[in-house]
Order: C-alpha cells, then structure tokens, then sequence
C-alpha cells in the first residue's frame, strides 16, 4: 500500500493520537495536514510535528498553500470534530470533498453515515470510526463500519489509520453495530474508572494510602484485561479458577452479585446504546 495523505479536521486529542502514533511509525511530515479553529493549537501542532496546519478547512483538504505537503493530493480525510459543528463544517466542506474524492474517516459520535452523504451533497466514501481515549496512551480499542462505497485498498488505508490508537479494532457489519461499539469501548473506559474509583475508595477506608491503593487496584485491572486477551477460555471461567468456593473472593463476588453489580452494568451500557441512537437523531436535525 502506498502511503496515504492524510488531512485531520479537527486538531484535538484524538486528533494528536493518531498523528504522533503515526510519525512515530514513519508516516512522512509530507502526508499529514490539520485543520483547526484555535490559533494556539495549530501553532503547537506546527512547531511539534513539523506539519501543515491551516484555519481553513477547506484550504486543508486541498493544500494549496501547503508548504511542507505542498503538492500532495489527500486520500483520507479524518473528521474529529465536536459533533455539535459536524453539520456546518461538513457543509462548509462540500465543494473540496467532492473536488478531491477521498476517503472521509468521521470519528465524530452519533452522526450517521446518511447525514455525512446529505451534507457533503455527493458521493464520497465514508467510514464510521469509534476510537476510545485510550488510545491516548496507546492502549485504545476501536469499532469500524465502512459505506458500500468504500474499496478494499480504502479498508487497508483505516486500518492504518487506526492500528496506530487501537490495540483491538473491528470491522463490524452494519451501521446500527456502532452503537454497540459505542456503550461497549467507546464509553467502556469510564464504567472501569467508576470501579477502579470504588475500589480506591474502600482500599483507603480499610487504612491503606490512597496512592497505593490507586496503583494496586489500576494494576490489577490491567492485569486481569491482560489475562482475557492472552486467554481463550471464556471470561466467566477465568472468574470461576480464581474463586476458591467458601473463600475471600467468592465472599467479595457474591456481595457484588447480590448489590447488583453485573444488572448494573448491564444496564449501564444499554442505556449508553439508547443514547447514542437518540443523538443520532437529534444530530440528524441538523
């Protein structure tokens, strides 16, 4: 595959995920260029990555002032913007998307494939990307849907946008399963700091200090995510071998169970899946 150019609209975190993940892997200054509002964010975008960065969207698409990518033409566009903006920004992009034909890759929650087509007002093949924050230190998960009209070559050209923020990410088949991604990994990073936030909290009531049981129990987390990912026996059976009958962690997980915990979330991330198909429709309105 030859390598992609890449404009990100948006200079955000996720954004900078990706962009330092990618020019640590060898992706050249030449085929990356952003897009973003904040003149302060553009300027430390510019002066770390020695990129091109632009307060013109659509400037951004074309590179036509372009300096260090000048003359490159874009194959993939990355929208990583709020998605509040997404409709505007999308409109204001129209005549550039549809002049330049790339790859768009929206990792903007919410907002439907549909609604991208209707505001671009062409055909341009789009992919749905759910990323999660942590991606931001390299152990992201990510979920991906991809338009009929996206090729095979435009796959391979996500994936090598998104092996570089995702440990594990997925082809899923419709557009609907995005959601699922969404209340599974999307959200997924904030049920696992509610427990861990819970955990730490016991730990220091039962008198350890607060920075120990904060390690203890975010090592623990990333010991047991480990074990599942290495492991092919199912979840519930790793659980069982580490719960000795009549013992500490059978006391610990039956006072869970009885308190609700895995009804709650359960609950928890069907309720994120309902809302994620809500905001749709509200940011379908727009």
């Amino acid at each position: 595959m030859a390598v992609p150019s890449i404009t990100f609209i948006g200079g955000g975190n996720m954004c900078e995920a990706i962009l330092s993940g990618l020019l640590k892997t060898g992706h050249p200054t030449s085929h990356v260029r952003v897009s973003d509002v904040n003149a302060d964010r553009r300027e430390y975008l510019r002066s770390t990555y020695s990129i091109d960065t632009f307060d013109d969207n659509a400037e951004a698409v074309l590179g036509t002032t372009a300096s260090v990518s000048k003359n490159v033409p874009v194959n993939v566009v990355v929208l990583a913007v709020k998605p509040q903006v997404v409709g505007a920004v999308v409109r204001g992009l129209s005549q550039s998307l549809n002049q330049a034909k790339p790859l768009v890759i929206s990792i903007v929650a919410g907002v439907q494939i549909k609604d991208l087509q209707r505001w671009i007002g062409g055909v341009v093949p789009l992919v749905r990307l759910m990323p999660n924050t942590p991606a931001l230190v390299g152990e992201g998960a990510a979920g991906m849907f991809a338009d009929h009209d996206v090729t095979p070559a435009q796959r391979t050209q996500t994936e090598y946008v998104v092996q570089n923020i995702a440990k594990v990410h997925a082809w899923v088949d419709t557009e609907s399963d995005i959601d699922a991604v969404c209340a599974i990994s999307g959200s997924g990073p904030a049920y696992f700091f509610l427990v861990l936030e819970a955990m730490e909290k016991a730990g220091v009531e039962m008198g350890l200090e607060k920075s120990v049981a904060r390690r203890l129990a975010a090592q623990t987390a990333l010991g047991a995510a480990t074990m599942v990912l290495s492991s092919d026996e199912e979840v519930g059976e790793l659980r069982r071998k580490v719960t000795s009958p009549n013992g500490t962690t059978h006391a610990a997980v039956e006072s869970m169970i009885e308190a609700g915990v895995p009804k709650g979330v359960a609950q928890g991330v069907r309720a994120c899946k309902a809302r994620c198909a809500s905001l749709s429709e509200e940011f379908g309105q727009l």
